[in-house]
Formats: C-alpha cells, sequence, structure tokens
C-alpha cells in the first residue's frame, strides 16, 4: 500500500520532517550565535555630565550625552525607519524618612531620520517643532545630546528649606517604532538603549 500524500516525489509525511529538522537546527544556531552577536555589535548610551544653573527664577540644565547605536537600530535607520530619543529630567525633593517626590518631570524629544536621497540626517525637535539635517550620523547625535540652556523649572516651585536633586537620562523610545518591531525591541538587547540615570545636586 502506497504512503498516504504520496507525490512524485516521494512520500509527504517523510519529508515533511526535513524542514522542521532545518528550522531546529537554524533557530539553534542563531541561539547559540546570538550572546556573541550581542556583544559585538550592540550599542549604549551614555550621560557624561550634567550641570545646572538659576538664571532670572529659572533653573537652566546643561549636559553632554552619547548615543551610540546598536547594528540593529542602524540598519533600521538607514533604511528609512525613523527613531525618538527622549532625554528625561527629574527634579525631586530629597526627603529621609519617605520615598522622594517628584517636583517637575520633563521629557525632550527628538524625532532622527535619514533621507536616503539627500544622504542627509534630519533632527526634528518634536517639542519646539524645529528641525535641522546634518551630513553625518555623529553629527546629529552630537546636536542631541549637546544639551545647553534648557529651561528646566521655575525656581518658585521649590522651597527654599528642603533639599533637591535632579536626574537625567536618555531612551530610545521603543513605543514609536511600527507595532511589529516593537515587539521584537521588548525583547531584544539590541533595541534596549538606556542610559543609567545621571544624578547631580540642584543648586539654589
Amino acid at each position: 500500500m502506497g504512503c498516504p500524500g504520496e507525490y512524485p516525489g516521494g512520500c509527504l509525511a517523510r519529508r515533511c520532517h526535513r524542514p522542521r529538522a532545518w528550522l531546529w537546527l537554524i533557530g539553534w544556531v542563531w541561539l547559540c550565535s546570538a550572546p556573541l552577536l550581542q556583544a559585538e555589535e550592540s550599542g549604549y548610551f551614555v550621560v557624561r555630565d550634567v550641570r545646572s544653573s538659576l538664571d532670572q527664577g529659572v533653573y537652566l540644565l546643561d549636559a553632554n550625552i552619547d548615543f551610540r547605536f546598536s547594528e540593529a537600530a542602524l540598519g533600521a535607520l538607514h533604511s528609512g525607519l525613523p527613531l525618538v530619543l527622549r532625554i528625561e529630567i527629574r527634579v525631586e525633593e530629597n526627603r529621609r524618612w519617605l520615598w522622594n517626590e517628584a517636583v517637575a518631570v520633563v521629557n525632550q524629544l527628538y524625532r532622527l531620520q535619514f533621507h536616503a536621497l539627500s544622504d542627509r540626517y534630519l533632527v526634528h525637535n518634536l517639542n519646539t517643532d524645529t528641525r535641522q539635517s546634518y551630513t553625518t550620523l555623529a553629527d546629529a547625535l552630537y546636536a542631541v545630546g549637546f544639551v545647553r540652556n534648557f529651561p528646566v523649572l521655575d525656581a518658585r516651585l521649590l522651597d527654599p528649606g528642603k533639599t533637591y536633586f535632579g536626574r537625567l537620562r536618555a531612551t530610545l523610545d521603543v513605543e514609536e517604532l511600527p507595532t511589529p518591531m516593537r515587539l521584537w525591541a521588548y525583547v531584544s538587547d539590541q533595541w534596549r538603549l538606556t542610559s543609567e540615570w545621571y544624578r547631580w545636586q540642584l543648586s539654589p
């Protein structure tokens, strides 16, 4: 009796197992090599320094941030996918016996996009709706990370008798990615690009 589902190339039931075997082999190789690839190709964000000063009753912030994209983020950017960079700034009251209380929370957002036709990088400040283009990615990322005289909060919101400190970090906002890519970004180190919080004392 012939094999069910037999066709001129042979038994369908037997041959269907071969693609599954190849898929298992490919998956196994990928799992073994993924940590090595990520170690070589993962990026990082680092906040180098932050300073704040009081000018006419408003706290202004200066910061220097280094951005290095992973290979996955670079590939997506150069394929035309916009990437959103978020600079998070928090001012908190230092409370000894209770949780620190946030006095101000500010998010500065930039959309970075590569235009293949012009071979330039466009930085769109989503807070002010201003745009600037750059010839190299390094120049574009330097402009985003070179923060000067950024207004954080009005000094009248602070109690002179209390102690306050600021915290800042930079992240790649995966929530702004398309849904299929966002699901992958949640579990991939290639897309987990977030700096450590940088803390500094808020001077009166």
